[in-house]
C-alpha cells in the first residue's frame, strides 16, 4: 500500500513538532528547536539507489505495477487549472501560483508515482532576493510593487511535476545539398543621380541529391507536466541541472507544497517526439553538409523508450497589487527569475515628458545657433 499523505508530515525527535527539508542541505529540521535531521539514503531499484526508468509502452497502456503509482488526495485551482496536493487534515487553502482561495475535496486519485526529484538548494530569502534583484533591473516597474514583494508574504516552494524521456532512434533521410558558387552580372545601378552598368558577384545554389540515416540516443528530454504556468515561464527557467535527481523520497517534500501533473502521459510523449524531432532535423542537416539543405523526408524508428515522473522545485509568488495579480516564479536550484512583466504608469509618463522636454531643448538649442 502507498503511504497515506498524512504520513509526510515528520515529527521532530527532539519537541514533536513538524520538521521541514531544509534546502541545501539533506536533512530535516525543526523551527521550533533547531533539532535536524538527517534524511535516509534511498535504496532500492535503479541507478542512484532507487532512481528509475519506467517502460514507455507499458506506463502509455497503464499497466505499471502498482508499486509505481500512487493515490493522491489533491484539488484543482478553480482559476489556473494547478492540481494541489494536500497533505494532513487541511480543508481550506491557497493555491501557489494564482492566490484563488480553494476548498479542499476528499477525493484521491491513482498517479504515477514521482521516481526522482532535485532537491530545493535555494531557500526561501535568497528566492525571494533573487526576485527584488530581478524587479529592480526592470525599467518602468512600480517601486511599489518592488517594495511589497520584498516586505510581503513569504514565497511559496512547489515541486513542480515534469516527464522525462529517453529513446534511441535510428533516422533515414532524403533531400538536397546545395553547394553555393558566384556568377559575375551586369546589373544597372543609379549613381550620382545616373543609371550606369556594373559588375557584381551574383550567389547562387547548385542542388544534388542526398540521402543516408542518422542516429542519437536521447536522455532525459524533459517536458513540464502542468497547466498552472503558461509554458513561456517554466521554459525560461531552464537550464535544470538534472545530475542533481536523487531518488523520490517524502522527506523533502516537508514543508513544501507539491503538485500534481495534468498533463498525461500520451501528451507529454507526443511534445517530446516533436522535441527530438527537431534536434534530429538538426542532425540531418549536418549530415548533408554543403551551404543549404532542403529535407524531404525523415522516417525514424524509436527503440528503448523509457520515461520517468520527475519534480523540479520552483519558489513562486502571486502578488496583488494595483488591482491586478502578478505571478513570479524563481528556480529553486539556480535562481533564475521569470514572471509578468509590471509597468509604472506614472514611470512611462515622467519618462515621456523628460524626452519631450529634452527634444524641445534640442530643437531650441538648434535655433539660437543659427
Amino acid at each position: 500500500m502507498p503511504p497515506r499523505p498524512e504520513e509526510f508530515h515528520y515529527p521532530c525527535e527532539a519537541c514533536g513538532a513538524d520538521l521541514r527539508f531544509a534546502p541545501g542541505q539533506s536533512q530535516l529540521v525543526c523551527d521550533h528547536c533547531g533539532h535536524a535531521q538527517a534524511i535516509p539514503a534511498a535504496t532500492g531499484r535503479g541507478r542512484a539507489g532507487g532512481l528509475h526508468e519506467l517502460d514507455l509502452e507499458r506506463a502509455l497502456a497503464r499497466a505499471l505495477p502498482l508499486s509505481d503509482t500512487e493515490d493522491i488526495r489533491s484539488t484543482t485551482c478553480p482559476n489556473c487549472g494547478a492540481l494541489i496536493e494536500v497533505t494532513g487534515a487541511e480543508h481550506a487553502h491557497e493555491c501557489p501560483f494564482c492566490a484563488t482561495p480553494v476548498v479542499l475535496d476528499t477525493g484521491t486519485q491513482r498517479l504515477i508515482k514521482p521516481q526522482g526529484l532535485v532537491p530545493f538548494a535555494l531557500t526561501e530569502p535568497e528566492a525571494r532576493a533573487a526576485l527584488g534583484a530581478w524587479l529592480g533591473r526592470l525599467w518602468f516597474a512600480p517601486n511599489g510593487l518592488l517594495d511589497y514583494s520584498r516586505r510581503g508574504r513569504r514565497m511559496t516552494g512547489v515541486y513542480s511535476p515534469f516527464w522525462t524521456f529517453d529513446a534511441a532512434t535510428r533516422s533515414a533521410y532524403q533531400g538536397q545539398r546545395g553547394d553555393a558558387y558566384y556568377e559575375t552580372q551586369s546589373v544597372m545601378v543609379r549613381v550620382d543621380g545616373r543609371m550606369e552598368r556594373r559588375q557584381q558577384q551574383v550567389r547562387k545554389i547548385r542542388w544534388s541529391r542526398a540521402s543516408g540515416r542518422v542516429a542519437r540516443a536521447f536522455d532525459d528530454v524533459l517536458v513540464l507536466a502542468s497547466r498552472a504556468l503558461p509554458r513561456r515561464y517554466t521554459d525560461a527557467l531552464q537550464p535544470w541541472d538534472l545530475s542533481a535527481l536523487v531518488p523520490y523520497r517524502p522527506d523533502y517534500l516537508a514543508g513544501f507544497t507539491a503538485e500534481g501533473y495534468t498533463v498525461e502521459l500520451p501528451e507529454a510523449h507526443g511534445q517530446a517526439r516533436e522535441i527530438m524531432a527537431n534536434v534530429i532535423a538538426t542532425d540531418v542537416r549536418r549530415a548533408i553538409g554543403g551551404d543549404e539543405q532542403r529535407i524531404e523526408r525523415i522516417e525514424t524508428q524509436h527503440s528503448a523508450e523509457t520515461c520517468k515522473h520527475i519534480l523540479l522545485p520552483i519558489w513562486t509568488a502571486a502578488y496583488r497589487y494595483g488591482g491586478k495579480s502578478y505571478r513570479f516564479v524563481v528556480n529553486g536550484q539556480t535562481g533564475k527569475v521569470q514572471g509578468e512583466r509590471p509597468w509604472s504608469a506614472v514611470k512611462i509618463a515622467i519618462a515621456v515628458v523628460l524626452a519631450a522636454a529634452l527634444i524641445g531643448l534640442g530643437i531650441w538649442l538648434g535655433e539660437q545657433g543659427r
